[in-house]
């Protein structure tokens, strides 16, 4: 593709053995880390949604919002402490990013996700009896270290787990555990919404503690990654892996590949000064920007907020505005699974643009609709055909994010970066990420209350920049070896000008590595 070079998969290293019922079932259970990070994107949402939860804790936002045709239509939601109540959760995870960087490298992959859940069930313990905001807040901050470790560690643990040939599906399975998460959070939020009394919401925030014990117990029970292993001085105990995952005794190469990498992970001191290098500078350059892109989209102004958006709109009752964001979790589980089947076939590049394209279509769509029917003095009414109209058209966005960028945007980065850097990288990308999904929580309501429908222009403007910015500076990594990612790289037009050739792994030294423009 055009300004688009890259080495094609085809041309990648491969090795004996496929794959194997053992390595389904342990990047099944590792998944599940997703399920904490989606299910307190989709309860959050649903609970701020709830007149009894906001009456309790945010009674100023109760009265404003229940005033019926009162005010501004983009305002009723308008609170920084309500959106402190969301965004808490993603600053402790930016925090947390960077121990857990640590705990990964030193202690391994499944020790990190124990970790994250065991924390992640004492946040949900406390927003489930909260007593006031600041216990709320507080158990949010639980919650986020919970998912700092988690999504440090479970795409790592994937990427290392999966043959080559399959680590897009695999891993992807964190996105999706992740929007089985928001799907499930969105149908108990239906459910709890039509109990009386406080015990709704409270069995809301409470649950989390279900899938939170999961990644706990599959903490305890997972083996750890041959790289990992390898890294941490077990080498036989990480050749019986890997013969294990691969379903083959013969693992000789993967497994020389894998200790060369390790040697040299171990000749660096200093991993985040070693990052900094010119050879990792396109991994660096990615590992912030496609996080950031990736909370760009204004995808979270969705997966946060849907209720209190399609409150906010007009034409849903309470019930309805529930029921409309469960529709969208349907549509990003049944997306991502489009994703799982297509990733290693028409590879990343591809469906990043696909989705780019459709996302700003959506969004412009909607920002005129929105404008037609509100104007900039926030007046007016859906009619239920109009409603409707507006949750076909997030809809078609959500699918378009479920099928690139949500699963893309952990997948790509989880795989550039050599062993010496893996963990600082991973922790550089969770950190963009949190940065991002903070700032974009704490704002929503604000910016929809000061820029109108305009805010779906905001985010359409930025879907432009970063589509460009994979059709010329993302190299396909569809089938390549973890451990050869550097050949990616070199072979490609802009970035080939950072990687020296001993950055090259034996195999991509010993074939001739196309460019292509």
């Amino acid at each position: 593709m055009a300004g688009g070079g890259f080495v094609d998969g085809g041309t990648g290293k491969h090795y004996d053995g496929g794959i194997t019922v053992f390595v389904l079932f342990t990047c099944m259970v590792g998944a599940t880390g997703g399920l904490i990070f989606g299910y307190d994107i989709g309860i959050s949402g649903g609970v701020t949604s709830m007149d009894i939860f906001l009456k309790r804790f945010f009674p100023s936002v109760y009265h404003k919002e229940s005033k019926a045709g009162a005010g501004n239509a983009y305002c009723k939601f308008d609170s920084h402490l309500l959106q402190l109540f969301t965004s808490s959760l993603y600053l402790a995870a930016l925090v947390a990013s960077f121990f857990a960087s640590w705990v990964t490298r030193v202690y391994g992959r499944k020790m990190s996700m124990f970790f994250g859940g065991l924390t992640f069930l004492v946040g949900s313990l406390l927003n489930g009896f909260a007593q006031n905001v600041a216990m709320l807040i507080i158990g949010r901050v639980f919650l986020g270290i919970g998912v700092g470790f988690c999504n440090q560690s479970v795409p790592m643990y994937l990427s290392e787990m999966a043959p080559a040939n399959l680590r897009g599906a695999l891993n992807i399975g964190f996105q999706m555990a992740t929007t089985i998460g928001i799907l499930v959070a969105n149908l108990i939020n239906y459910g709890t919404s039509n109990i009386k009394g406080h015990l709704g919401w409270r069995l809301s925030l409470g649950l989390a503690g279900v899938p939170a014990a999961m990644v706990t117990i599959g903490g305890l029970i997972l083996p750890d990654s041959p790289n990992s292993l390898i890294d941490r001085g077990k080498q036989q105990e990480a050749r019986r892996m890997l013969q294990k995952i691969r379903g083959t005794d013969n693992v000789d190469d993967e497994f020389q590949d894998l200790v060369e990498a390790s040697e040299s992970s171990k000749a660096v001191d200093n991993p985040w000064k070693n990052i900094l290098k010119s050879k990792n500078r396109p991994q660096l350059i990615m590992a912030m920007l496609i996080p950031s892109f990736q909370q760009l989209t204004g995808i979270n102004v969705i997966m946060f907020y849907a209720p209190v958006l399609f409150k906010t709109l007009g034409g849903f009752g309470d019930d309805a505005a529930l029921m409309s964001s469960v529709i969208t979790g349907v549509v990003n589980v049944v997306a991502t699974s489009v994703s799982i089947f297509c990733v290693d076939r028409v590879g990343r590049r591809a469906l990043f643009l696909e989705g780019g394209v459709q996302m700003f279509i959506c969004q412009i769509l909607t920002a005129l609709f929105i404008g037609h029917t509100y104007g900039s003095t926030g007046q007016g009414e859906f009619s239920k055909a109009s409603a409707n109209f507006v949750v076909f058209l997030i809809c078609a966005y959500v699918a378009a994010f479920a099928w690139s960028w949500g699963p893309l945007g952990w997948l790509v980065p989880s795989e550039i970066f050599p062993l010496e850097t893996r963990s600082a990288g991973t922790a550089i990308t969770v950190m963009f990420n949190m940065i991002f999904t903070f700032i974009i929580a704490q704002c929503f309501l604000t910016m929809l209350c000061y820029m109108k429908f305009g805010l779906f222009l905001f985010f359409s403007g930025f879907v432009i920049i970063m589509t460009t910015f994979i059709y010329f500076f993302l190299p396909e990594t569809k089938n390549v070896p973890i451990e050869e990612m550097y050949a990616v790289w070199k072979a490609h037009w802009f970035w080939g000008k950072y990687i020296p050739d001993e950055a090259l792994g034996s195999y991509a030294k010993s074939i001739q590595m196309p460019k292509k423009a």
